[in-house]
């Protein structure tokens, strides 16, 4: 009976054979969850819409791997029409990018159909998606400079932006790390972390257990055991267990092995949000 609060549909452009909400619900139900919220994407440098052709200077990459305000608005107005049929879905988003676009943050977090907002960072001012970076190709220095700007905006994150729960915290260790091997060590960002947890504390939010780390090639949740205990001994209280799942497959995925980690960082519960107001689930 536990809660996936992050999940994709077909909304998410990177989502992988996308299903749609309903078929997430269904796929939901059939696993017995307690809650799925579905978190499609909105990457908020994304904001324009697909016919406005005002974002071409964001055209770092492909810029079909995120979701602009089209893609948002889509998802949210089939999740909540579908709400009264499945009682136990919830409507979330994912705002990527926050600090990068405060108006159009500001007018997604005012929207009354929200049930949930997860906190994301993908990429640094002015940079690709991580997922683009080729790391093999760059110096130590270049990663730790890359990392450095990623803590930075990810604390500016959590002292400005209207979400609940940051989501994936050390992202970029899915590819750093997890993609190119390459080893790092984390005692140069400990303090910002740790800054990032006060943070998040004193502002009554909290971090997301991230298991799609599980399922790929940096075999850790995101963030990994070390820092969920970190959260937890700094006095940290709201936690959600997420899948990140972009297939049907993937709902769930995890799960348990997230629940796990949070027993033994010190968590006996977890969080589910409705009307942006957590309720707490034992573990």
């Amino acid at each position: 009976m536990l809660a996936d609060m992050h999940t994709h549909s077909l909304h998410s452009p990177d989502a992988d054979r996308g299903a749609s909400v309903e078929q997430m619900a269904l796929k939901a139900q059939e696993l017995g969850l307690h809650t799925l919220t579905v978190t499609d994407h909105c990457d908020l440098n994304y904001w324009y819409g697909a016919d406005e052709h005002k974002y071409e200077e964001y055209y770092l990459s492909d810029s079909s791997m995120f979701g602009s305000r089209d893609y948002a608005a889509a998802s949210i107005e089939e999740v909540t029409a579908l709400k009264e049929r499945f009682s136990f879905l919830r409507c979330g988003i994912e705002l990527g990018q926050l600090a990068q676009a405060p108006e159009q943050a500001a007018l997604m977090s005012a929207d009354k159909r929200l049930d949930f907002i997860i906190g994301s960072l993908h990429m640094n001012r002015g940079k690709p998606d991580f997922y683009w970076i080729e790391c093999k190709k760059m110096d130590s220095s270049e990663i730790v400079s890359l990392l450095d700007d990623y803590f930075a905006e990810e604390l500016e994150v959590c002292r400005t932006g209207d979400f609940d729960i940051l989501g994936h915290l050390t992202y970029p260790m899915r590819y750093i790390v997890g993609e190119c091997g390459i080893p790092l060590d984390m005692t140069r960002w400990e303090d910002i972390i740790r800054e990032i947890f006060s943070t998040l504390i004193s502002r009554g939010k909290g971090i997301e257990i991230n298991t799609s780390g599980l399922r790929q090639h940096y075999g850790l949740t995101f963030p990994s055991l070390e820092h969920i205990c970190l959260f937890r001994e700094m006095g940290g209280e709201i936690i959600t267990l997420g899948s990140d799942a972009h297939r049907i497959d993937d709902i769930g995925a995890g799960l348990g092995a997230g629940a796990a980690l949070a027993r033994e960082a010190g968590f006996r519960y977890t969080a589910v949000y409705t009307g942006r107001q957590p309720e707490f689930i034992r573990l």
